[in-house]
């Protein structure tokens, strides 16, 4: 009779970004993403990052690491007092060790460190994951909603029109919503709009001088936008900066464009999350003579500063649930408010 191989012997431990690099990339291979980007997303996101190292949390079996997850920083307020939080990222497990015993205790090990170091761990579970969250304490903080506003219909038309009426119709719908943007919000005119590779100056000014709302919403200064957006190892990013007349920047969208839509990952203004209805028009504006068919943005807010969207025609197209582990000195009381974008996510 074949004797019975005895269950790998699993623990948690927690990792040391410097120490653990080749450790995490060995259970990332194969696993996690393109492993020719891997390299270079440790590098950004676990030893650059302007908030400091990430918690990592490593799963062993029989003293060999099988398993990985961790929580990147983020520098937050809360009703306009600092908050430490951290988003929950690349929890990664070797094909022989995917069982709900060692990829709960990862979790369990995570969150146990995180609430001696961070106010809040947060992160967006696809729906296999919700109950393992739950049972780990996490709770629902929110949605991440997809918001869309086509710029040109001709693709989409051709969906349920033949294509010969289709795209003389979309050429149609385009001309009369443009119009009706441009007569809706005249004063968009008075707005100074340029593209950019990168942040400037103006960023971190305005960030001083805008209003912090209610709720939990992350710090968006110079320096995490730097980090954010300028040394992402995902190219692409440009910012659509709107100035005044006196060249004081108003607001700014953080962009990327995929498969002709462009991507709204992020964004602020003067009032903060308030942005104005003329400062999405110009946006809108900016992405068609750029040629773009679409504009998008995830957005989980309060309905007051998801209004100025939905009056420009944005539509929901899909949602995302956000959760939340507090810690015990922070409490459990889920904020009125809340303002999340993709920028919250690690990439």
């Amino acid at each position: 009779m074949n004797a019975q191989l005895a269950a790998p012997a699993y623990a948690a431990r927690q990792g040391d970004v410097a120490r653990d690099r080749d450790a995490v990339l060995s259970i990332w291979r194969g696993n996690l993403g393109e492993d020719a980007h891997m390299p270079a997303k440790y590098a950004w996101f676990y030893q650059q990052a302007d908030a400091g190292p990430p918690l990592l949390e490593l799963l062993t079996a029989d003293g060999l690491e099988v398993g990985a997850c961790s929580a990147g920083r983020r520098r937050m307020l809360r009703d306009g007092k600092p908050l430490r939080a951290g988003v929950l990222v690349d929890l990664a497990v070797l094909p022989e060790h995917r069982s709900l015993g060692p990829a709960l205790m990862l979790q369990q090990g995570l969150a146990a460190t995180a609430r001696n170091e961070l106010d809040l761990l947060y992160g967006f579970p696809n729906p296999k994951a919700v109950p393992v969250f739950k049972r780990i304490g996490y709770r629902p903080l929110g949605d991440l909603v997809r918001y869309v506003r086509v710029l040109r219909h001709g693709r989409y038309f051709a969906r349920r029109l033949p294509q010969w009426l289709a795209y003389p119709a979309g050429m149609l719908a385009d001309l009369f919503l443009r119009l009706r943007d441009t007569l809706s919000h005249p004063d968009t005119a008075l707005l100074h709009a340029d593209w950019s590779e990168s942040t400037d100056s103006r960023v971190q000014a305005l960030w001083v001088r805008s209003t912090k709302p209610d709720g939990i919403v992350a710090v968006r200064d110079q320096a995490h936008l730097t980090w954010r957006f300028d040394r992402s190892p995902q190219r692409g990013f440009r910012f659509l900066l709107l100035s005044g007349a006196d060249g004081s920047l108003l607001a700014w969208f953080a962009t990327r464009l995929q498969d002709g839509i462009l991507h709204v990952h992020d964004y602020w203004s003067l009032h903060g999350p308030a942005v104005g209805t003329r400062h999405i028009a110009a946006l809108l504006r900016a992405a068609r003579e750029a040629g773009h068919a679409a504009v998008s943005i995830e957005l989980a807010t309060a309905p007051i500063y998801l209004a100025p969207w939905q009056e420009l025609g944005f539509v929901a197209r899909g949602k995302r649930p956000i959760f939340g582990c507090w810690s015990a000195q922070t409490g459990g009381e889920v904020p009125t408010a809340l303002h999340f974008t993709a920028a919250d996510e690690d990439e």
